[in-house]
């Protein structure tokens, strides 16, 4: 790919991903595999006016190996300077850019209940500090293609041509040409969203209804009072950042614990490096109460058993089966991609932003609202060209919401 339209997509991360501001630190997260990009992005930030930029450096071979070689109780220690790092951050508030690139298969032949008994037993430590930083700084997620993901991607390529043939899909699916102006671009997509907001809102649902003749027939209650919300957020600091490049979705919190039926999942979930196929989960007052899938039926029965939340729900997601990724016909094998293609929904941790109000709640409240919370936010696709979802407005009144994948508001 071009030097300068990877400078360009770059640029458009801090610009308009973080929107990152004068003086204000920024932390890159990337695999090593992926330094040009994220040599990019740091030079980027620099020239945004950063006062300091680090990058953590991840490598997913490595990380397997430390699965594979140490114990569940090493795996499970929190390291005094991990806690610092993470303290550091939620004092000085940096924005964060997610650079994605991992193989979807990469975990492979991990044992599951060690890896996730050990990532529970972290995450309960972290959590605590990470959740005092939520909604207070600018993050985002853009993703470059490794030739494994690539290869997974596009199996009948060549390596080099797979990994071109990515970078193709991923920078028309962010909005970046040669000749485009990528910033307003966004711009004008995030005032089409919310647009598509404004006119669910203004409907005051109570519930909405999921049918599909695959076998997903589903309903979830919503949060009296709660907003749909898609494209940019704002912080209550007035600067607007995108946290998911790309991004063709609206979205709510649903009410916790409050939904029953079946959900389908129309593509594959690639969960903590392991490839999910052909699942579904039964949902009964408002619980995962049973999963089935081909393989790997286990790992997805570990997850809703994370913790308390790990089994609820804590997002509903509208993205209309003509969206651009979707039409463009590629499965990514990647959630950031994936999940634009089609109407989704997450397990576990919910959003506080839906709520109005949410700045001067206690956690208390927000969690006797309604909103869902957990150590996992894990979204899988149940969008199809035959999807129905009507919705219930609290006056009683039913609108159809979507129709035949589409939408019909």
């Amino acid at each position: 790919m071009k030097k300068t339209i990877m400078r360009k997509y770059a640029k458009l991360a801090v610009q308009k991903g973080v929107n990152l501001q004068k003086g204000q630190g920024c932390i890159v997260s990337a695999s090593v595999s992926e330094h040009e990009f994220a040599e990019m992005v740091v030079e980027e930030a620099y020239r945004a006016g950063a006062k300091w930029v680090r990058v953590d450096w991840s490598d997913q071979a490595a990380a397997k190996l430390h699965y594979r070689h140490q114990s569940l109780t090493q795996l499970s220690r929190v390291e005094d300077w991990e806690l610092e790092k993470l303290k550091f951050s939620a004092k000085e508030l940096p924005c964060m850019i997610h650079i994605a690139s991992a193989d979807p298969d990469g975990m492979k032949g991990v044992n599951i209940a060690k890896m996730q008994k050990s990532r529970m037993a972290v995450s309960k430590v972290m959590k605590p500090i990470s959740d005092q930083m939520e909604n207070k700084y600018q993050w985002t997620i853009v993703a470059v293609p490794s030739p494994k993901w690539a290869k997974k991607v596009f199996p009948g390529e060549r390596t080099s041509a797979a990994v071109e043939k990515l970078w193709t899909e991923i920078l028309s699916a962010v909005r970046v040409t040669e000749d485009n102006d990528p910033v307003a671009e966004w711009s004008a997509h995030n005032k089409r969203l919310s647009e598509k907001c404004e006119k669910l809102n203004s409907l005051d649902l109570e519930y909405l209804h999921y049918k599909a003749p695959n076998g997903t027939d589903f309903t979830c209650w919503l949060i009296p009072g709660s907003r749909w919300v898609g494209g940019s957020e704002t912080l209550q600091s007035g600067v607007e950042f995108n946290p998911n490049m790309p991004s063709e979705e609206v979205f709510t919190t649903p009410m916790r614990g409050k939904c029953e039926g079946r959900l389908v999942a129309t593509l594959p979930l690639s969960y903590q490096g392991v490839l999910i196929n052909s699942f579904s989960l039964d949902f009964k007052d408002g619980k995962a109460v049973a999963v089935h899938a081909d393989e790997h039926e286990e790992l997805l029965e570990r997850m809703i058993a994370m913790d308390e939340g790990a089994c609820m729900l804590g997002e509903l997601a509208l993205v209309p089966a003509d969206s651009p990724i979707s039409n463009s016909g590629v499965l990514f094998y990647n959630t950031l991609f994936d999940e634009n293609a089609a109407c989704h929904v997450a397990l576990g941790r919910g959003f506080n932003e839906t709520l109005n109000g949410y700045a001067d709640m206690t956690k208390d409240e927000i969690k006797e609202s309604g909103v869902n919370d957990s150590m996992i936010h894990v979204d899988f696709m149940i969008g199809c060209k035959e999807l129905n979802i009507t919705g219930h407005t609290r006056d009683g009144r039913d609108v159809d919401i979507f129709r035949d994948g589409s939408w019909a508001i």
